[in-house]
């Protein structure tokens, strides 16, 4: 690990013996505070004024029994989790994850990483996190909603549009969104539309938040290419997993001329020379619910599946790990590296490992941190937020230009405060720094609250 400045050892050394186990959390926070020493040393107030102590512990942390029925009469009892990380910039914002590996630390690492990524947006939203270790997979879509509204039912009095915006994340799409903002409805009779993000078109949604996630992110590699004077056409592609950010990221890529040849789902990846047929694996994801093994046998094509190996073996030149957190490990970096990777971004939150990044930084291969480059998902539903605010509704043209000149401007901070920092081209330190800044600045603004 990258030692830390003096005065932010006793900081994350506090965090961990606060937070025992929970070893997401404490990544996330090393990961920011190894960022932090110039800062430190020039702006001391911040470290003086325990800006960084308050801004490792959230300011509110809710967890909840959610009781439901499923199919066959059985009670089922799962656990429920909304973290409001920090409210300085605006109403806490962020997603809802329904996976079985969902507990606390899980949580405060996702809105920890939250407070960063609204921070780079500029827009006025703070930062949390919820969810549950309930599983979606394999349940009806009554079990699904039965679920949904016994957790909003517990849920709905810690939100509100002023309060806490919650939004989907792995788990929680449009079904699962419909289905608490239903509940919602229901309890406080009130059509509060800005309450969630992702929500439905005919009902509140906004164009392009679907997409936003993987549209974002490459929109953030193309600000990339064009910093060196390249461009996607023509550059050998793989994403990770196959959920919503990765299929868009891939659709976006075939858009600007790149040749997607992988992506995967946890029982193994696809190999398609020729470039990935995104509308097979729409079919197979998003309409029959399947596995990618599916993919090989109905494309032929010299399409092949390689099951339970890492899609970090197929040679590229961008990886976007857009799955789950340390999916990319150090051995994985380290064979991107060997076949000529140039540029990751991760789509998805803490993709890669600590030993990855390190070996990345050491062999000189731009790194995009997730809090920047995935920002587009969170900077979309600002802009749902927006529309609803508004009465209004803007087109998908509208929308998606909207997009593209925020992950530019996100681009654009990194860059220009890892220089004034003296990290010239540090993605990660310009992330870091940005996003902390602005955060800390309105914390002392604010008092001691």
């Amino acid at each position: 690990m990258t030692s830390l400045h003096e005065k932010l050892h006793d900081i994350y050394d506090e965090v961990a013996q606060r937070n025992p186990g929970e070893t997401e959390f404490h990544q996330a926070v090393y990961e920011v505070l190894t960022s932090l020493g110039p800062v430190v040393a020039k702006h001391p107030e911040y470290a003086d004024n325990a800006v960084i102590h308050r801004l490792c512990e959230p300011e509110r942390q809710i967890i909840f029994r959610v009781p439901w029925v499923d199919d066959s009469g059985a009670v089922q009892i799962n656990r429920g989790f909304r973290v409001e990380f920090n409210s300085a910039l605006g109403p806490y914002k962020g997603g809802l994850r329904f996976h079985p590996s969902v507990y606390l630390g899980i949580v405060k690492f996702l809105g920890f990483e939250q407070i960063f990524k609204n921070s780079l947006t500029g827009l006025p939203i703070g930062g949390g996190k919820g969810g549950s270790d309930f599983d979606p997979k394999g349940r009806s879509p009554q079990e699904v909603m039965r679920f949904c509204q016994s957790f909003m039912t517990e849920l709905y009095r810690h939100i509100g549009e002023y309060t806490d915006v919650p939004a989907g994340d792995i788990g929680v799409g449009t079904r699962e969104i419909g289905y608490l903002f239903g509940q919602y409805k229901r309890i406080t009779n009130r059509w509060e539309a800005g309450v969630f993000t992702g929500k439905g078109l005919t009902w509140g949604g906004s164009q392009v938040r679907t997409e936003a996630t993987g549209y974002g992110t490459v929109f953030f590699v193309d600000e990339i290419l064009r910093a060196a004077g390249d461009s996607f056409d023509g550059k050998r592609v793989v994403v990770s997993g196959s959920g919503n950010v990765a299929v868009y990221a891939i659709e976006k890529v075939q858009a600007l001329g790149g040749i997607v040849v992988a992506c995967s789902d946890s029982g193994g990846y696809i190999v398609d020379d020729k470039g990935i047929d995104l509308d097979l694996v729409k079919e197979i994801k998003e309409v029959r619910r399947g596995r990618i093994d599916e993919y090989a046998d109905a494309r032929g094509n010299g399409a092949r599946f390689v099951a339970k190996q890492s899609v970090w073996e197929v040679p590229c030149d961008i990886a976007l790990p857009c799955a789950t957190q340390n999916e990319l490990t150090g051995s994985d970096a380290g064979a991107l590296i060997e076949s000529g990777c140039r540029i990751v971004a991760e789509g998805a939150n803490m993709p890669c490992t600590p030993d990855a990044v390190k070996y990345f930084s050491e062999a000189g291969v731009t790194f995009a941190p997730g809090k920047a480059a995935n920002a587009g998902g969170v900077a979309t539903s600002a802009l749902e937020m927006q529309q609803n605010a508004s009465r209004d509704s803007w087109t998908f043209e509208e929308t998606e230009a909207r997009l593209a000149e925020i992950m530019g401007r996100i681009h654009h901070t990194c860059l220009s405060t890892a220089d004034e920092y003296g990290q010239p081209g540090n993605y990660a330190a310009g992330a870091n720094i940005a996003g902390f800044i602005r955060v800390a600045d309105a914390m002392l603004a604010l008092g001691l609250v």
